[in-house]
């Protein structure tokens, strides 16, 4: 609403509160939403009226209207030379001990708080499109546009938590923390929205968001392909060439899984369902790179192994 609330009602700036609600009686008859329903120049009037209302029936903001401190939406208003001010405003200049003051008086009355509910029910009666949201309606429009800012922020989870899902505290803006919950197999990269968590919108309308993105940090064991998981496992020569069972890392803890004989350093085995969470239900899989590893220190009955093969071979 950006008309003076006094021209939007057709009320004096002296009007008194039983006058202001003769004339919203007035103008809700006519204008209201349930009653025109396909005319949104109608539904633009009940909302202006309403916003009017509002604003003159509280006394504080009638108050520091007049005096010229916020202007019909309520926002705060700049004053800087004399003689500025709202339509039956004086502005006055006095000496104080900080320097030159401004002051405002205003020819306006005071109003008592009166529920614009009250009224409309008093016009439609009581079961009249529900009066418990009337009021709601007729802000609806200056509200629909008016939305408080979103914040950003960044959160970094281990791979564990992004598998498994956590709850998570995040520090916003202004030193607010809020605890976020971390999906089940959410991706680096990904966005969370938390709804109304955001900057408060100083018209009245909805909160802003929150837009935490999540990065996921890299595991030490394990690289990321998609839902899979891809681990390089080190074997020694003799379970690489004789095979048996080794001892394998996963999200959920070590199990054990069996390499084949004459494994090939390179050679990749899969554990099914050990991945990472699939959007539709169920896990990639774990896919474990053979990598064969010598002994730390030498070996001597290795090598006399190894040097027995070469001259069987004639090397």
């Amino acid at each position: 609403m950006s008309r003076d609330p006094y021209e939007v009602l057709g009320v004096s700036r002296s009007a008194n509160d039983t006058e202001i609600k003769k004339a919203y009686r007035k103008l809700a008859k006519a204008y209201h939403p349930d009653s025109n329903p396909d005319d949104p120049k109608a539904q633009e009037r009940f909302s202006e009226a309403t916003a009017a209302y509002d604003l003159l029936t509280d006394k504080d903001k009638r108050a520091r209207f007049d005096r010229g401190e916020i202007d019909a939406e309520g926002n705060p208003r700049f004053h800087g030379f004399e003689g500025f001010g709202p339509r039956g405003a004086r502005t006055h200049r006095r000496a104080g001990p900080g320097g030159t003051q401004w002051t405002y008086s205003s020819t306006g009355g005071g109003a008592a708080d009166i529920d614009p509910d009250d009224i409309l029910s008093q016009v439609f009666g009581r079961g009249f499109g529900g009066f418990g949201g009337a009021r709601q309606r007729g802000r609806s429009a200056r509200q629909a546009s008016s939305r408080g800012e979103d914040v950003s922020a960044k959160l970094q989870i281990d791979l564990v938590d992004a598998a498994k899902g956590a709850t998570k505290r995040v520090r916003l803006g202004g030193g607010r923390e809020i605890d976020v919950k971390i999906p089940a197999g959410i991706e680096s990269g990904k966005q969370i929205r938390l709804k109304g968590q955001g900057r408060a919108d100083p018209m009245g309308g909805p909160a802003g968001d929150a837009l935490i993105e999540v990065t996921v940090r890299p595991h030490p064991q394990f690289t990321v392909a998609g839902n899979n998981l891809r681990h390089e496992l080190s074997v020694p020569l003799e379970d690489a060439v004789l095979g048996g069972p080794v001892r394998v890392p996963t999200l959920d803890g070590a199990v054990e899984m069996k390499i084949p004989a004459w494994t090939s350093s390179g050679r990749t085995l899969r554990l099914k369902g050990k991945g990472l969470p699939k959007p539709g239900g169920g896990r990639g899989d774990l896919h474990v790179s053979v990598r064969i590893v010598l002994p730390d220190k030498p070996d001597a009955e290795l090598e006399a192994l190894m040097r027995r093969r070469r001259e069987a071979k004639g090397g």
